[in-house]
């Protein structure tokens, strides 16, 4: 009988064989070899060749060990290096790992904002700069130091981290005090001592997140030495060897390149920057006699630009990051015919856990590749390493031989998880318990050799125990029939292109946020050249578009027919594209970037609904060059001689373009450069310009024709101008949502005069937002109660004004005929100065207003912060600047608590219920959401508070209230049938089932709101900053809120989040209704218990202004209101009875109430949209 070679996922992976950690065996390498050559610089044009010993590399990390360790730094919490490729990111990096801290790395070279969400998500404790990083990128940018000061709590900064020529480590000056590191000089000699252990985290890397946010990746002590040892024995590695420094140094393969050759006490070769050229890197390793490289294909790339001189000494390049083609693979034969190559599989989150195929060198079998496919299997996995091929339908099943499944890697090695608790069901999905087998087999036999070594493990302080786990990779795969693996795809749209693992749906989500687009799909296709590359497909919303064009005196306008040729449309959506790449580069790094966007009428359907992504077209190269032929003429007349002849070797790696054609000012990425050609062409213009010396960044430093071939003139400058990369940068960042409030706040009046005391019912108030659900019923609060109201509202005339708020509250079940007397509508427009309001309007606002209630904004979860600026915080400026004029005024603004939805306030509130407090105060300043805020929509009214809080403190009598979930009329059950939260109610029901959450909701009726928003107009908080906050009392669970279903009937029974999920997902896919969630599905989808907790809030102030308020109303509701089940049933009466919900199938525990709609209001829901947002 034939042996199944399929691993056996029941087989012991010895969980518990720490090697140690990788300092330690580092320092002991340095002890018994103090003076054998440990990392190596290479000579440049500027520079001498730098070599440091073992002795010199372990007593440099030993002192900044000792600095991180004596400024408090404890074990586990991150250290982020500002890097650059050399010996001092090798210092730092063991280090922070000798203090028992975890080291993460930023590039210098990717955006501000980019940088920004790293600090963010790592939350470091200490800083390292390193000096070279600061010359050569430029020091830290601005906005990055602000948000470290505001932000960070460093411990400590080492701002110039630098191993000078004779070994002595310096780390800059501090103040008056010498250098930072000068008080630890005399311990260089000795380690901290800090213990650490297989589970303790020593690396913080970071892979693409689908909402725009990075995931940090915890990796564990365990994998960075475990499976040295074996590959020493098996790929014949030595500390003979000299490893290449290649890798990014952001990227987590840097990792291999660093600790392989400091574990095994073998060399690092690090080459400069001029020779990671196309036509240069295949001489400095020949030179330098490179034996072991690790490599992704696009750096492979690079090494292969030359074929001559042959690389003799190389023995053995790893592949890892992408795919590894055959064609490659022989063209590195042909370079370095003794190097066996192994194609590494692997990901962040697998840590050095990876599989293995390995090619024998062209001296040891010439034919071997050609019995191979095109592309290179992921092999079998390395020493207690194994890849499962798992049935995706039946997960308990592995797959049998030839069979497609889902790639599961089970190892001891794997990562940690997923850094943060809102991740931490994200970990639990990707980190699954091994199912084949009981872990408390691996636990017992753990516990019996514990017993035996007794105390001579002291690093088992740091240990969980065996863990079985597997991580699912999300690759589709087979087992050939020698137990080898193949991947044949991905099982979701994470891709890896050139070494990076990029999100599809990162893409999707930023690019769906533009305005003008309706329709958007990210997919990875082969150019012409085979090169894999992004292309976004997007569908133009032509009305708005249209309107644009005609704003930015585009013309052609109007010939968009349904039958236009790709090449058509490319060039008449030409403009919108620029505009779509222009907005991602403000939030994607470039690797990132779609290459082409195509522009489409619409996306082609399968017959269930979905994105028929093989539809899509490729625009094949005859379509591209049409395309570009529309371009306006270039004016080659003022083109230097320096452009003409880069504009030739431009031209041979983008073919769509002649030399003539290339437009001077686009960048290369915009016109279709990809990252393989970028570092091919400082080659080709050494060719031509022997004398300058150009590196592989200097196209992302200087994208542009005309601004590369600036630099190139720079460097032929007689006077001996080097190439520095400083000339004119891309665009701006996008503006950072806290940036914009000083600006803002120089608009504001410098002083507010006095509001004078007076009756309720002698009041006129104007209120923004009055057609919205919220704003119909602030109105009604307003006008049931004695006050006059003058209504902003977006329309043609006065009457259609006053139109349209009768019939919004019509819809409501609200209106009535007396109000006539008491309401005056005026139009205008929110994002207009002066809320678009002139003449007679304004004047009667200036003149006769005694309050203002700001309740008008755009309410998007998806639009950015740009998109939102103008409706939502310039019309609070608007209406601020109209308090100072014509009659002193009160000011009412409505805000959200979207403007606290980030982790701090998380953690504020945690932390006040645990000492007995009641939430976040409402005296809060905010601080807390200066960075952080994760939709537009929260992030406009954070701006816009800071703007009233300032106004406030200029002498204006102001209120904020913060209002959280606002439900429907517990009277009349009248909902907003666009709230989440009753859609909620709904996909449920689709799905015959609800997800276990127990976050608690704030969610209050939309009565209680409005009186609320009134009582803080007539009475607003004396105290600074004047908050009053919306809060459910009590609040009740998702938990309890969903099960009100259960009771009234309905067939849905409680199942964990991820089934519920599936369940969702499995609806959507089938496609025969559209789910009542579709809106939210990346939200619903995603992380819901995450992305639903909220903070628990104090209330005095609301109490207050609700007593206060008693005099005009009759009624004392200072105890707050609160959603109840059978206030839950009420509101599922009304959606029934609107068609939005069918019935239950069976009777419940309760009864629903009888609701009824009238035909006029039945007639004027017709009439009205959902939230209603602006008006």
């Amino acid at each position: 009988m034939a042996t199944d070679p399929r691993p056996d996922p029941t087989s012991d992976l010895h969980w518990s064989d720490f090697k140690g950690p990788i300092h330690e065996i580092f320092a002991g390498n340095a002890e018994k070899h103090p003076d054998r050559p440990c990392v190596v610089e290479t000579a440049s044009s500027t520079t001498p060749k730098r070599t440091f010993t073992y002795k010199d590399i372990n007593e440099a990390s030993n002192v900044v060990a000792h600095h991180l360790v004596q400024s408090g730094i404890q074990r586990g919490e991150v250290v982020m290096v500002y890097a650059h490729r050399g010996v001092d990111l090798v210092v730092a990096v063991m280090g922070v790992l000798k203090a028992g801290a975890t080291f993460s790395v930023i590039d210098p070279q990717y955006p501000a904002d980019r940088q920004i969400i790293y600090l963010d998500v790592a939350k470091p404790k200490a800083l390292v700069v390193i000096e070279k990083a600061s010359q050569d990128a430029g020091p830290i940018a601005p906005t990055v130091r602000e948000y470290i000061a505001d932000n960070l709590k460093l411990r400590t900064e080492i701002s110039g981290l630098m191993l000078k020529d004779d070994g002595k480590i310096v780390g800059g000056q501090v103040h008056a005090r010498g250098d930072c590191l000068e008080l630890q000089q005399n311990r260089a000699g000795t380690l901290p001592g800090v213990l650490v252990g297989p589970d303790s985290t020593p690396t913080l890397s970071f892979t693409s997140g689908s909402e725009g946010r990075p995931k940090g990746v915890k990796g564990r002590h365990f994998s960075l030495t475990y499976y040295f040892p074996w590959m020493a024995k098996r790929f014949g590695l030595s500390e003979k060897d000299k490893f290449s420094m290649l890798s990014g140094i952001a990227h987590d393969p840097i990792q291999r390149d660093i600790f392989t050759p400091l574990f095994l006490g073998a060399q690092l070769i690090v080459p400069p920057a001029e020779d990671i050229t196309f036509d240069r890197l295949a001489k400095w390793a020949s030179d330098n006699e490179i034996s072991v490289t690790h490599l992704t294909p696009a750096m492979g790339q690079i090494l292969l630009g030359s074929l001559e001189p042959k690389v003799t000494s190389l023995h053995s390049a790893f592949f890892v990051g992408d795919i590894l083609l055959k064609r490659d693979c022989r063209r590195l034969q042909e370079l370095a015919p003794n190097v066996r190559i192994k194609n590494m599989y692997g990901t962040t989150e697998t840590q050095r856990a990876v599989s293995y195929y390995e090619i024998p060198s062209k001296a040891e079998n010439a034919g071997f590749l050609d019995k191979m496919g095109d592309v290179i299997p992921a092999g079998k996995g390395m020493i207690d390493v194994q890849l499962l091929v798992v049935d995706r339908n039946d997960r308990t099943r592995q797959c049998h031989v030839g069979e497609i499944g889902e790639i599961y890697v089970r190892a001891g090695g794997l990562a940690e998880g997923y850094l943060g608790p809102e991740l931490k069901d994200l970990t639990n999905t990707k980190f699954v318990q091994n199912w084949f087998v009981d872990n408390q087999k691996w636990a017992d036999l753990d516990a019996q050799a514990a017993e035996k070594v007794g105390n001579e493990q002291p690093w088992r302080e740091f240990y969980r125990g065996p863990r079985d786990r597997m991580y699912r990779s999300g690759d589709l795969g087979r087992y050939t029939s020698d137990g080898n693996v193949e991947c044949t795809g991905r099982a979701d749209d994470q891709v890896k292109i050139r070494g990076f693992r990029i999100e599809l749906g990162e893409i999707d989500t930023h690019l769906s946020q533009h305005p003008l687009i309706r329709e958007n799909v990210t997919l990875v296709k082969r150019d012409h050249e085979e090169e894999q590359i992004l292309v976004s497909y997007y569908v133009p919303d032509i009305k708005k578009w249209q309107t644009w064009q005609q704003e930015q005196k585009q013309a052609g306008t109007d010939d968009v027919a349904d039958d236009l040729g790709i090449s058509e449309r490319l060039k008449i959506f030409r403009t919108l594209t620029e505009d779509a790449r222009e907005r991602l580069k403000k939030k994607l790094p470039v690797y990132a970037i779609p290459t082409l966007f195509i522009p489409m009428i619409r996306l082609p359907l399968t017959p269930n609904g979905k994105v028929d992504k093989r539809a899509l077209p490729f625009p094949g190269k005859t379509e591209l060059m049409a395309a570009n032929a529309a371009l306006p003429p270039q004016d080659l007349s003022k083109r230097t001689e320096t452009e003409s002849q880069l504009a030739e070797v431009w031209a041979h790696y983008l073919k769509s373009y002649t030399p003539d054609t290339i437009p001077s000012d686009v960048p290369f990425f915009d016109l279709g450069g990809n990252s393989i050609a970028a570092v091919q062409i400082p080659g080709q213009i050494r060719k031509r310009y022997p004398d300058v010396t150009i590196p592989i960044s200097a196209i992302s430093k200087n994208p542009t024709l005309t601004q590369l071939a600036a630099d190139i003139d720079r460097s032929l400058d007689p006077v001996g101008l080097r190439f520095d990369g400083d000339a004119t940068a891309l665009a701006d960042q996008e503006e950072f949502y806290s940036n914009t409030v000083p600006e803002l706040l120089e608009k504001l009046p410098a002083t507010f005069p006095a509001a004078e005391k007076k009756d309720p019912k002698q009041q006129t108030v104007f209120v923004t937002g009055a057609t919205g659900f919220l704003g119909a019923f602030i109105l009604h609060d307003l006008l049931s109660n004695g006050s006059k109201v003058i209504a902003h509202v977006r329309a043609k005339t006065s009457q259609d004004a006053l139109e349209r708020v009768k019939q919004t509250c019509l819809a409501y079940g609200i209106w009535s005929d007396s109000w006539s007397q008491s309401l005056l509508c005026v139009t205008g427009d929110l994002e207009q100065e002066s809320l678009g309001m002139t003449g007679g309007d304004l004047e009667k606002v200036v003149s006769e207003a005694d309050s203002i209630i700001h309740n008008g904004a755009i309410v998007h979860w998806i639009k950015p912060f740009a998109s939102l600026k103008a409706a939502n915080v310039l019309s609070t400026l608007s209406a601020l600047q109209l308090c100072a004029k014509g009659k002193p005024k009160k000011f009412a603004f409505v805000s959200s608590t979207s403007a606290l939805d980030n982790d701090h306030f998380i953690q504020v509130s945690e932390k006040s219920v645990s000492t007995g407090g009641t939430g976040v105060s409402e005296a809060d300043d905010m601080e807390g959401s200066r960075q952080g805020l994760a939709t537009g929509y929260g992030q406009s009214k954070w701006v816009s508070e800071q703007l009233v809080f300032e106004a406030k403190r200029r002498g204006l009598t102001a209120g904020v209230i913060r209002a959280g979930y606002v439900l429907g009329d517990p009277k009349t059950g009248t909902t907003n049938t666009d709230d989440f939260l009753l859609r909620m109610l709904k996909g449920c029901i689709q799905v015959s089932s609800r997800p276990d959450i127990t976050n608690t909701i704030n969610m209050v009726p939309v009565d209680h709101v409005a009186r609320l928003v009134a009582a803080t107009a007539f009475n607003p908080p004396s105290t600074k900053p004047g908050v009053v906050h919306v809060t459910s009392h009590p609040r009740i669970t998702f938990n309890d809120y969903l099960s009100s279903l259960q009771q009234y009937g309905y067939d849905v029974p409680e199942v964990p989040y991820k089934q519920w999920r599936d369940a969702v997902e499995a609806f959507v896919e089938k496609g025969e209704e559209e789910h009542a969630l579709l809106g939210l599905y990346h939200m619903v989808t995603g992380d819901l218990p995450a992305n639903t907790k909220a903070p628990e809030l104090d209330d005095r102030n609301a109490a207050a202004v609700l007593k206060a308020d008693e005099a005009r109303t009759g009624q004392d509701l200072s105890g707050g209101s609160a959603v109840t089940v059978e206030k839950v049933g009420i509101y599922m009466s009304y959606l029934i009875v609107r068609g939005f919900m069918p019935k239950p199938s069976r009777e419940g525990h309760l009864s629903l109430p009888k609701v009824a709609l009238s035909a006029e209001q039945v007639k004027a829901l017709e009439k009205v949209g959902g939230r209603g947002g602006s008006s």
